[in-house]
């Protein structure tokens, strides 16, 4: 009598029965932004004879676009829910007057004015919220009405002059940097650098590892299919070497910019939120497929309102970063500031349908325009010549996008 040997559990680890190992390859749809963002970065960087990643010219494309980078966080949630945002810009301008109302001419404290003013853009994201969601119109109909209005109501506030100068807090948070609180440390033929932002850079380089590390333990634990260990590595050793070169290079210069450390809370909270809450799970459904969704119990009418409330209060706070960095509230505020919100977020991997993105994929692409913008302005480029290059760079990763796609659905 012969005895059945037992059956082994299988290995979370192990490629699937009849499958070869997985080779080392990059899923150029998902790493193609960040590729190509490296070949523009080196690209002017010839160009400009190496003044695009001068420690200076890095902190001003950083403080320079901060405020682009902080509305595509908010129309990425937007995009992905399958809607549009055509009001972002008009938001920016109006909620940068009643800041200056507030603080310069009301005289409150610049706390209870952040505060009122955040207040205000999510009351406008409520307002077009719900239209969009509880009455049924189309984003873009109420967001376009939305443009008009508020811009409208910026030039009834302000007239043709601006307000201002704001409180020295609101102008710091917007152009200030960190200080040098445990001194200067010597890198050798780099000169001198700041130890807290050195001390940060480092922080933020084991935030990631970790991060990485644990996302691909649970994919093996769960038996999914991860990068083999080399291709995981090195992944972590760019994305590393990129963090930590840009914060050498700013602590040379005067240290960390008070703006930057907001993005980084804001893009590691949303990051959070998409990718860990139900709040996040409920907007890519709503986006990939409304009517599943809506099958599948998620509350379609009250997610989609406060994406909206969420878009109105980083609207505001755009609104004043930008008005602090100009010292001044003016009519003409924001003007185009939702086309370069949208830009940056399909450009970062977004999905036209809605469905698709990632904040991380958005923020590069906002990255992706700044660099465009600075590396042409070095170069002395008329406005004309920068605009037809940011156009087809958003045609480009649409159209790739599009391809990707295909060629997966293909296959």
């Amino acid at each position: 009598m012969t005895t059945a040997n037992p059956v082994r559990p299988a290995d979370p680890a192990a490629p699937p029965a009849g499958r070869s190992p997985r080779r080392i390859s990059i899923n150029l749809r998902q790493s193609g932004i960040y590729v190509a963002f490296a070949l523009i970065v080196v690209l002017f960087e010839v160009i400009t004879g190496g003044a695009l990643l001068e420690p200076q010219n890095i902190s001003n494309i950083i403080v320079q676009n901060s405020y682009v980078l902080i509305l595509a966080i908010g129309m990425i949630l937007v995009i992905i829910s399958g809607h549009i945002d055509l009001s972002a810009g008009s938001v920016v301008a109006m909620t940068g007057a009643v800041a200056a109302v507030l603080t310069v001419n009301l005289g409150l404290p610049w706390p209870l004015a952040v505060v009122l003013t955040l207040v205000v853009g999510a009351v406008i994201g409520a307002w077009q919220g719900y239209w969009v969601a509880y009455f049924g119109i189309p984003a873009f109909i109420v967001t376009l009405a939305g443009m008009l209005a508020f811009r409208a109501l910026t030039l009834t506030v302000l007239g043709n002059q601006g307000i201002g100068p704001f409180p020295d807090a609101i102008r710091t948070l917007s152009n200030g940097f960190t200080g040098g609180y445990l001194g200067n440390i010597g890198l050798g033929p780099l000169g001198g650098a700041d130890l807290v932002s050195l001390l940060a850079g480092v922080v933020v380089v084991a935030g990631i590892v970790l991060t990485q590390w644990r996302k691909r333990a649970a994919r093996l634990g769960y038996g999914q299919e991860v990068d083999p260990f080399p291709l995981f590595v090195l992944k972590i050793a760019v994305a590393a070497a990129l963090v930590l070169a840009v914060v050498v290079q700013l602590a040379r210069f005067r240290n960390l910019p008070w703006v930057l450390v907001l993005l980084a809370v804001l893009v590691l909270g949303y990051s959070l939120v998409a990718g860990k809450s139900v709040f996040g799970r409920h907007v890519y459904a709503i986006g990939g497929n409304l009517q599943a969704a809506t099958l599948s119990g998620v509350k379609v009418k009250s997610v989609t309102f406060w994406v909206f409330v969420n878009m109105g209060v980083l609207a505001a706070l755009a609104g004043i970063i930008f008005a602090g960095r100009l010292n001044q509230a003016g009519p003409t505020a924001g003007v185009n500031f939702e086309l370069d919100a949208i830009a940056a977020a399909f450009i970062g991997g977004a999905a036209v349908q809605g469905g698709v993105g990632k904040v991380v994929g958005a923020i590069t692409g906002g990255l992706i325009m700044a660099v465009i913008n600075n590396g042409m302005s070095l170069i002395g480029a008329p406005s004309e010549r920068v605009m037809l290059v940011k156009g087809t760079v958003l045609l480009a990763a649409v159209a790739y996008d599009i391809w990707t796609k295909r060629r997966a659905a293909a296959r």
